[in-house]
Protein backbone atom coordinates (compact mmCIF):
# COMPACT_ATOMS: atom_id res chain seq x y z
CA UNK A 1 0.00 0.00 0.00
CA UNK A 2 1.45 3.35 -1.02
CA UNK A 3 0.74 6.64 0.75
CA UNK A 4 -1.90 7.80 -1.76
CA UNK A 5 -3.94 4.63 -1.24
CA UNK A 6 -3.58 5.00 2.52
CA UNK A 7 -4.89 8.58 2.36
CA UNK A 8 -7.86 7.54 0.21
CA UNK A 9 -8.82 4.78 2.65
CA UNK A 10 -8.42 7.12 5.63
CA UNK A 11 -10.73 9.71 4.06
CA UNK A 12 -13.29 6.98 3.40
CA UNK A 13 -13.00 5.79 7.01
CA UNK A 14 -13.45 9.29 8.43
CA UNK A 15 -16.43 10.04 6.19
CA UNK A 16 -18.30 6.79 6.65
CA UNK A 17 -17.49 5.42 10.12
CA UNK A 18 -20.34 7.20 11.88
CA UNK A 19 -22.74 7.37 8.94
CA UNK A 20 -25.19 4.47 8.43
CA UNK A 21 -23.56 3.46 5.14
CA UNK A 22 -20.94 0.89 6.26
CA UNK A 23 -17.38 2.17 6.53
CA UNK A 24 -16.02 -1.38 6.36
CA UNK A 25 -18.01 -2.05 3.22
CA UNK A 26 -16.74 1.12 1.56
CA UNK A 27 -13.13 0.31 2.44
CA UNK A 28 -13.50 -3.25 1.15
CA UNK A 29 -14.83 -1.93 -2.16
CA UNK A 30 -12.16 0.79 -2.39
CA UNK A 31 -9.30 -1.55 -1.53
CA UNK A 32 -10.66 -4.14 -3.99
CA UNK A 33 -10.68 -1.58 -6.81
CA UNK A 34 -7.11 -0.62 -5.83
CA UNK A 35 -6.08 -4.28 -5.86
CA UNK A 36 -4.92 -4.40 -2.23
CA UNK A 37 -7.94 -5.93 -0.45
CA UNK A 38 -6.27 -9.28 0.26
CA UNK A 39 -3.03 -7.72 1.55
CA UNK A 40 -2.44 -8.42 5.25
CA UNK A 41 -1.34 -4.87 6.01
CA UNK A 42 -4.42 -3.45 4.27
CA UNK A 43 -6.63 -5.49 6.58
CA UNK A 44 -4.69 -4.22 9.58
CA UNK A 45 -4.68 -0.64 8.31
CA UNK A 46 -8.45 -0.46 7.80
CA UNK A 47 -8.97 -1.53 11.41
CA UNK A 48 -6.23 0.51 13.11
CA UNK A 49 -7.16 3.84 11.49
CA UNK A 50 -10.46 3.56 13.33
CA UNK A 51 -8.49 4.88 16.32
CA UNK A 52 -8.42 8.28 14.62
CA UNK A 53 -12.18 8.12 14.24
CA UNK A 54 -12.48 7.19 17.94
CA UNK A 55 -10.49 10.26 18.90
CA UNK A 56 -12.94 12.49 17.03
CA UNK A 57 -15.76 11.26 19.30
CA UNK A 58 -13.66 11.80 22.42
CA UNK A 59 -12.89 15.37 21.37
CA UNK A 60 -16.41 16.32 20.34
CA UNK A 61 -18.16 14.71 23.33
CA UNK A 62 -15.44 14.94 25.99
CA UNK A 63 -17.82 16.25 28.65
CA UNK A 64 -19.94 13.10 28.42
CA UNK A 65 -16.97 11.01 29.51
CA UNK A 66 -16.81 12.76 32.88
CA UNK A 67 -20.45 12.24 33.83
CA UNK A 68 -20.46 9.02 35.85
CA UNK A 69 -19.16 5.48 36.15
CA UNK A 70 -22.64 4.37 35.11
CA UNK A 71 -21.95 5.74 31.61
CA UNK A 72 -18.98 3.39 31.19
CA UNK A 73 -20.81 0.40 32.63
CA UNK A 74 -23.60 0.81 30.08
CA UNK A 75 -21.05 0.92 27.25
CA UNK A 76 -19.45 -2.23 28.67
CA UNK A 77 -22.81 -4.02 28.78
CA UNK A 78 -23.51 -2.98 25.17
CA UNK A 79 -20.04 -4.14 24.12
CA UNK A 80 -20.34 -7.67 25.58
CA UNK A 81 -22.35 -9.22 22.67
CA UNK A 82 -19.69 -8.11 20.16
CA UNK A 83 -16.93 -9.67 22.28
CA UNK A 84 -18.73 -13.01 22.47
CA UNK A 85 -19.85 -13.27 18.85
CA UNK A 86 -16.63 -11.76 17.52
CA UNK A 87 -14.62 -14.45 19.32
CA UNK A 88 -16.88 -17.28 18.18
CA UNK A 89 -17.04 -16.29 14.52
CA UNK A 90 -13.74 -14.49 13.90
CA UNK A 91 -12.74 -16.86 11.09
CA UNK A 92 -16.02 -16.42 9.23
CA UNK A 93 -15.89 -12.65 9.72
CA UNK A 94 -12.40 -12.51 8.17
CA UNK A 95 -13.67 -14.43 5.15
CA UNK A 96 -16.62 -12.09 4.71
CA UNK A 97 -14.28 -9.10 4.86
CA UNK A 98 -12.85 -10.19 1.52
CA UNK A 99 -16.22 -10.28 -0.27
CA UNK A 100 -17.30 -7.11 -2.11
CA UNK A 101 -20.37 -9.02 -3.33
CA UNK A 102 -21.61 -9.50 0.26
CA UNK A 103 -21.07 -5.78 0.80
CA UNK A 104 -23.16 -4.90 -2.26
CA UNK A 105 -26.05 -7.15 -1.24
CA UNK A 106 -26.26 -5.82 2.31
CA UNK A 107 -25.86 -2.22 1.20
CA UNK A 108 -29.08 -2.64 -0.76
CA UNK A 109 -30.93 -4.50 2.01
CA UNK A 110 -29.88 -1.93 4.60
CA UNK A 111 -30.81 0.88 2.25
CA UNK A 112 -34.43 -0.26 1.97
CA UNK A 113 -34.59 -0.56 5.76
CA UNK A 114 -33.33 3.00 6.22
CA UNK A 115 -36.05 4.28 3.88
CA UNK A 116 -38.65 2.99 6.35
CA UNK A 117 -36.87 3.35 9.70
CA UNK A 118 -38.29 6.79 10.53
CA UNK A 119 -41.82 5.40 10.38
CA UNK A 120 -41.22 2.06 12.10
CA UNK A 121 -40.55 3.31 15.63
CA UNK A 122 -42.04 6.07 17.76
CA UNK A 123 -39.67 7.62 20.34
CA UNK A 124 -40.82 7.91 23.94
CA UNK A 125 -40.50 10.99 26.13
CA UNK A 126 -38.01 9.19 28.37
CA UNK A 127 -34.64 9.12 26.59
CA UNK A 128 -32.72 7.55 29.46
CA UNK A 129 -30.69 4.52 28.35
CA UNK A 130 -30.85 1.68 30.87
CA UNK A 131 -28.70 -1.42 31.05
CA UNK A 132 -31.29 -3.60 29.32
CA UNK A 133 -31.58 -1.11 26.48
CA UNK A 134 -27.79 -0.86 26.20
CA UNK A 135 -27.49 -4.65 25.93
CA UNK A 136 -30.16 -4.84 23.22
CA UNK A 137 -28.39 -2.11 21.23
CA UNK A 138 -25.18 -4.11 21.56
CA UNK A 139 -26.94 -7.16 20.14
CA UNK A 140 -28.11 -5.13 17.14
CA UNK A 141 -24.55 -3.87 16.64
CA UNK A 142 -23.39 -7.46 16.11
CA UNK A 143 -25.27 -7.53 12.80
CA UNK A 144 -22.51 -5.26 11.50
CA UNK A 145 -20.10 -8.19 11.60
CA UNK A 146 -21.56 -8.79 8.15
CA UNK A 147 -19.75 -6.25 5.92
CA UNK A 148 -22.16 -3.86 4.28
CA UNK A 149 -24.60 -3.80 7.19
CA UNK A 150 -22.95 -0.81 8.95
CA UNK A 151 -22.14 -0.75 12.66
CA UNK A 152 -23.59 2.73 12.92
CA UNK A 153 -26.84 1.79 11.16
CA UNK A 154 -27.29 -1.41 13.17
CA UNK A 155 -26.75 0.25 16.55
CA UNK A 156 -28.86 3.31 15.67
CA UNK A 157 -31.73 1.08 14.52
CA UNK A 158 -31.26 -0.91 17.73
CA UNK A 159 -31.60 2.29 19.75
CA UNK A 160 -34.67 3.45 17.85
CA UNK A 161 -36.28 0.03 18.35
CA UNK A 162 -35.97 0.79 22.09
CA UNK A 163 -37.90 4.06 21.59
CA UNK A 164 -34.87 6.35 21.52
CA UNK A 165 -35.08 9.33 19.18
CA UNK A 166 -32.73 9.61 16.20
CA UNK A 167 -30.20 11.90 17.89
CA UNK A 168 -29.98 9.96 21.16
CA UNK A 169 -29.63 6.66 19.28
CA UNK A 170 -26.93 8.10 17.01
CA UNK A 171 -24.92 9.56 19.88
CA UNK A 172 -25.00 6.28 21.83
CA UNK A 173 -23.84 4.58 18.64
CA UNK A 174 -20.87 6.97 18.56
CA UNK A 175 -19.97 6.16 22.16
CA UNK A 176 -20.37 2.43 21.65
CA UNK A 177 -17.95 2.63 18.73
CA UNK A 178 -15.10 3.38 21.15
CA UNK A 179 -14.86 0.03 23.00
CA UNK A 180 -15.88 -1.82 19.85
CA UNK A 181 -13.13 -0.28 17.73
CA UNK A 182 -10.53 -0.55 20.47
CA UNK A 183 -11.34 -4.22 20.87
CA UNK A 184 -11.22 -4.86 17.12
CA UNK A 185 -7.91 -2.99 16.82
CA UNK A 186 -6.32 -4.89 19.71
CA UNK A 187 -7.45 -8.25 18.33
CA UNK A 188 -6.37 -7.51 14.75
CA UNK A 189 -2.97 -6.22 15.89
CA UNK A 190 -2.44 -9.29 18.08
CA UNK A 191 -3.38 -11.66 15.25
CA UNK A 192 -1.10 -9.77 12.86
CA UNK A 193 1.95 -10.28 15.08
CA UNK A 194 0.91 -13.82 16.00
CA UNK A 195 1.15 -14.66 12.31
CA UNK A 196 4.77 -13.51 12.31
CA UNK A 197 4.12 -10.32 10.35
CA UNK A 198 5.97 -7.08 11.01
CA UNK A 199 5.40 -3.43 10.13
CA UNK A 200 7.92 -1.47 8.08
CA UNK A 201 8.78 2.21 8.76
CA UNK A 202 6.78 3.18 5.67
CA UNK A 203 3.76 1.33 7.00
CA UNK A 204 4.13 3.06 10.38
CA UNK A 205 4.02 6.41 8.55
CA UNK A 206 0.91 5.29 6.68
CA UNK A 207 -0.79 4.39 9.97
CA UNK A 208 0.09 7.74 11.56
CA UNK A 209 -1.09 9.76 8.57
CA UNK A 210 -4.17 7.56 8.16
CA UNK A 211 -5.24 8.07 11.77
CA UNK A 212 -4.70 11.83 11.54
CA UNK A 213 -6.84 12.09 8.42
CA UNK A 214 -9.55 9.81 9.86
CA UNK A 215 -9.66 12.03 12.96
CA UNK A 216 -10.08 15.30 11.06
CA UNK A 217 -12.59 13.96 8.54
CA UNK A 218 -14.44 12.08 11.29
CA UNK A 219 -14.96 15.31 13.28
CA UNK A 220 -16.53 16.98 10.25
CA UNK A 221 -18.68 13.94 9.43
CA UNK A 222 -20.07 13.58 12.98
CA UNK A 223 -21.06 17.23 13.33
CA UNK A 224 -22.65 17.28 9.88
CA UNK A 225 -24.45 13.98 10.43
CA UNK A 226 -26.06 14.97 13.73
CA UNK A 227 -27.24 18.28 12.28
CA UNK A 228 -28.67 16.65 9.16
CA UNK A 229 -30.20 13.71 11.01
CA UNK A 230 -32.15 15.90 13.40
CA UNK A 231 -33.77 17.76 10.51
CA UNK A 232 -34.17 15.20 7.73
CA UNK A 233 -33.85 11.63 8.97
CA UNK A 234 -32.34 8.61 7.19
CA UNK A 235 -33.87 8.53 3.70
CA UNK A 236 -30.91 10.07 1.87
CA UNK A 237 -28.62 7.42 3.35
CA UNK A 238 -31.06 4.71 2.28
CA UNK A 239 -31.12 5.98 -1.31
CA UNK A 240 -27.33 6.28 -1.32
CA UNK A 241 -26.86 2.71 -0.09
CA UNK A 242 -29.29 1.33 -2.66
CA UNK A 243 -27.62 3.26 -5.49
CA UNK A 244 -24.08 2.14 -4.58
CA UNK A 245 -25.20 -1.44 -3.98
CA UNK A 246 -27.07 -1.69 -7.28
CA UNK A 247 -24.12 -0.21 -9.21
CA UNK A 248 -21.80 -2.79 -7.63
CA UNK A 249 -24.20 -5.63 -8.44
CA UNK A 250 -24.43 -4.47 -12.07
CA UNK A 251 -20.63 -4.40 -12.27
CA UNK A 252 -20.45 -7.85 -10.71
CA UNK A 253 -22.96 -9.55 -12.99
CA UNK A 254 -22.51 -7.64 -16.25
CA UNK A 255 -18.96 -6.28 -16.30
CA UNK A 256 -16.54 -8.14 -14.03
CA UNK A 257 -16.99 -10.24 -10.88
CA UNK A 258 -16.17 -8.09 -7.86
CA UNK A 259 -13.97 -10.76 -6.32
CA UNK A 260 -11.49 -10.43 -9.21
CA UNK A 261 -10.68 -6.73 -8.69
Amino acid sequence: MDLIKAIVLAIIEGLTEYLPVSSTGHMIIASSFMGIASDDFTKLFTIVIQLGAILSVLVLYWKRFFQSVDFYLKLLVAFIPAVILGSLFSGLIDQLLESPLIVAIFLVIGGFLLLKIDTLFTPSENQEIGYKTAFKIGCFQCLAMIPGVSRSAASIIGGMSQKLNRTTAAEFSFFLAIPTMLGATAKKSFDYYQNGLTITPEQVNALIIGNAIAFIVGMIAIKSFITYLGKHGFKIFGYYRIFIGVVLLIIHYFVQPLTTF
